[in-house]
């Protein structure tokens, strides 16, 4: 990361006011793949990492039981309070926590972000990744600033200042190697995209069904003695 949290955090609360006016298409484009992709259900509980003004949390509010917005700017998440009280959303919770310390140990089935991870240098991204891989979600969607290809260097879409994004390779393989496939990836620009990143059935998973299978009475043969 080019700057420290604090910088980010104040950077952030600085712009809080008037940041959903200053979103660019891209950003938005992405919001809805994010929020069409994650689709929580009902039951379902939501982290949004990097939750900012909740722009994600209060699109999903109306359709999982329960999100909890993690950010580091405190009048970000203000902003994303006000909007949810104005909407009588009751099932919302934001709170300070990071992509690698989210603050948050509760259950959890689905986890989105979008535009927020490329403040992140690479390793700590697979950091990321690996933490939230822990929680056990069955679904990460991330919408984010990433290379499709090489960028272009006299255009970037991003702020070298302060951004580092990764290349659409180098996110599919930390996703991989924390147990997730990638189940689709959409491209909004050449630099900008929505991974959709699902857990694979681990080792564990499948001695559980396997014992669980073994010790079925319907299939023990003298449980009908």
């Amino acid at each position: 990361m080019k700057k420290s949290l604090e910088d980010h955090a104040a950077r952030f609360d600085e712009k809080a006011g008037e940041y959903d006016e200053s979103n660019s298409d891209e950003y938005r484009a992405c919001a809805n793949l994010v929020v069409e992709h994650a689709a929580p259900g009902e039951d379902d509980v939501v982290l949004d990492l990097g939750t900012g003004t909740g722009a994600i949390a209060l699109a999903l509010a109306p359709d999982a039981d329960r999100v909890v917005g993690r950010d580091i700017s405190e009048g970000m998440m203000e902003e994303a309070e006000r909007k949810a009280d104005e909407e009588g959303l009751e099932n919302l919770e934001f709170d300070y926590g990071t992509f690698r310390e989210p603050e948050y140990d509760g259950p959890v089935d689905v986890v989105t972000s979008n535009f927020a991870m490329h403040h992140l240098s690479d390793d700590e991204k697979r950091e990321a990744i690996d933490v939230i891989a822990a929680l056990e979600p069955r679904k990460f969607v991330l919408g984010d600033v990433m290379f499709f290809g090489e960028p272009d260097s006299d255009a970037p879409f991003y702020s070298p200042e302060v951004d580092d994004p990764a290349t659409v390779g180098a996110l599919a393989d930390a996703f991989t190697d924390a147990g997730f496939s990638l189940t689709a990836v959409e491209r909004v620009h050449d630099q900008v995209g929505v991974l959709v990143a699902e857990r694979s059935p681990t080792a564990a998973d499948a001695d559980a069904d396997a014992e669980g299978e073994v010790g079925d009475p319907g299939d023990d043969p003298a449980a009908d003695a």
